[in-house]
């Protein structure tokens, strides 16, 4: 059975909005950032489309300094882009940093190896509350960076997408961001503006992988 292509699918739900003009409204994107360095590309890529609001919810981040350092790279990201211009304004939203909730949804699942089901649902978790959010502030779509990396299920993430798309109502934007040299670009982009790059996703259990 073929894996559904998710790059294509977006570039058919893209196809048929206009790019950037400054006379019209945009569509509107709630966008759950998981890190300054893979939201680079993204939001290069896709804020001609949308007016889009980052979305910064990782509760999976373990360490209080660590979630510090990149929230405010996210941050930091966001206003160059928008001081560059030739794009629609981006917002960012800084949500609850509550550690707590990702140990209490790992509780048992302490000794899963990377990429399996503890992962799972800490996707969950963050797009949950992303679509919940996206839901009660009146998002057209709401969508996540996470499927630029490598490391990342980008079928599973589109999967938990889709699902609560139809149990909340609110439209899923698929994507699978490290097709067409997407997470490259990342790299560049890192590069560029000097973000801060971590090598692990923010928990206890994957520093210690």
């Amino acid at each position: 059975m073929n894996k559904k292509n998710y790059q294509k699918e977006l570039e058919k739900l893209l196809a048929a909005l206009p790019e950037f003009d400054r006379e019209q409204l945009p569509p509107r994107l709630f966008l759950h950032s998981c890190c300054a360095p893979c939201s680079s590309y993204v939001l290069e890529y896709l804020s001609v489309y949308f007016a889009i609001t980052v979305f910064y919810y990782n509760p999976n981040i373990s360490f209080a300094e660590e979630y510090k350092r990149r929230v405010a790279e996210q941050k930091r990201l966001i206003r160059t882009y928008n001081q560059e211009g030739g794009r629609y304004p981006i917002e960012v939203l800084e949500g609850d940093y509550e550690p707590e909730r990702f140990f209490e949804m790992a509780r048992g699942l302490e000794d899963c190896p990377e990429g399996g089901e503890r992962c799972f649902r800490c996707y969950e978790l963050r797009l949950r509350r992303t679509a919940l959010e996206a839901r009660e502030k009146g998002f057209d779509f709401f969508g996540t960076t996470l499927t630029i990396s490598p490391l990342k299920n980008a079928e599973k993430l589109n999967e938990i997408g889709f699902a609560l798309e139809e149990e909340l109502g609110v439209r899923w934007l698929p994507s699978d961001f490290k097709k067409k040299e997407g997470y490259k670009r990342s790299i560049e982009l890192s590069a560029r503006y000097d973000l801060y790059r971590q090598d692990y996703c923010g928990c206890v259990f994957s520093v210690r992988k």
